[in-house]
């Protein structure tokens, strides 16, 4: 009666390596020659075929053999299922792929990339598209103007001590006291800086550290001249609608 063992064809293995601090898991077929093998981690790892050396180490991270006969197949050697290999290479240093600052860039000057015939620019200027079509920039800086416009005039529309009520699309509707009518520091345009009647603000009347208006955390807020419409509100009786 004579006994045989078969192992699998393939193993799922463990990689590291002394040229970066990830480990990724494979998958390698026992028939693989060790030469193949490093071709393989070579794409892995980064390292060369040519100057690395495979260190082989078991499930609980104790070494168990080099992989040092290029000729030999990787199912030759002790080398079991979740084992992992380590690929050494001197010639390179650690994190020499992953350190972007190291990487030399292309740079191209402003008038080098303004005469190239293939560039984005180049074919904008050429189908007159964008910042390129004198018409479309135009009805561009109109519409700007005239919503800056339309703007400014609602917020000189609403005074300090003003009752309004904000309405934004998809949230619920607040009331409460304007504070600030004007420009504000942390963004362009008018805002109008509101003491809600319930918690429902995002500051107390300060941003970045800059102070506009006085109210308790969370009753404070900033919105759109847009979003707010002035008049005799009284603040929601919440209570009173729920039955």
């Amino acid at each position: 009666m004579s006994i045989s063992i078969e192992s699998a064809a393939y193993l799922n293995l463990r990689v590291t390596s002394t040229l970066n601090e990830f480990m990724a898991e494979k998958r390698f077929d026992r028939g693989l020659t060790i030469a193949d093998l490093k071709t393989r981690l070579e794409m892995i790892t980064g390292a060369s075929c040519a100057t690395m050396t495979l260190q082989v180490f078991s499930d609980k991270d104790q070494l168990v053999c080099h992989l040092d006969n290029d000729n030999a197949l990787l199912g030759s050697y002790t080398v079991e299922e979740n084992y992992r290999i380590h690929v050494v290479d001197t010639t390179k240093q650690c994190g020499e792929f992953e350190d972007l600052s190291k990487v030399e860039k292309f740079q191209l000057s402003d008038e080098s990339y303004d005469n190239r015939n293939d560039s984005v620019r180049s074919f904008l200027r050429r189908n007159k598209l964008g910042k390129y079509n004198p018409e479309e920039m135009a009805a561009k800086n109109e519409a700007a103007e005239r919503e800056a416009l339309q703007e400014q005039q609602k917020a000189e529309s609403i005074k300090v001590g003003d009752r309004c009520e904000v309405s934004i699309p998809c949230e619920a509707t607040r009331r409460g006291e304007v504070m600030y009518v004007g420009k504000t520091d942390f963004k362009e345009g008018w805002w109008i800086g509101i003491k809600y009647d319930e918690p429902h603000g995002k500051n107390d009347g300060s941003v970045n550290g800059k102070r506009y208006f006085t109210a308790p955390m969370k009753y404070g807020g900033f919105t759109r001249p847009a979003n707010v419409t002035t008049g005799d509100f009284s603040p929601i009786d919440y209570d009173d609608e729920e039955m």
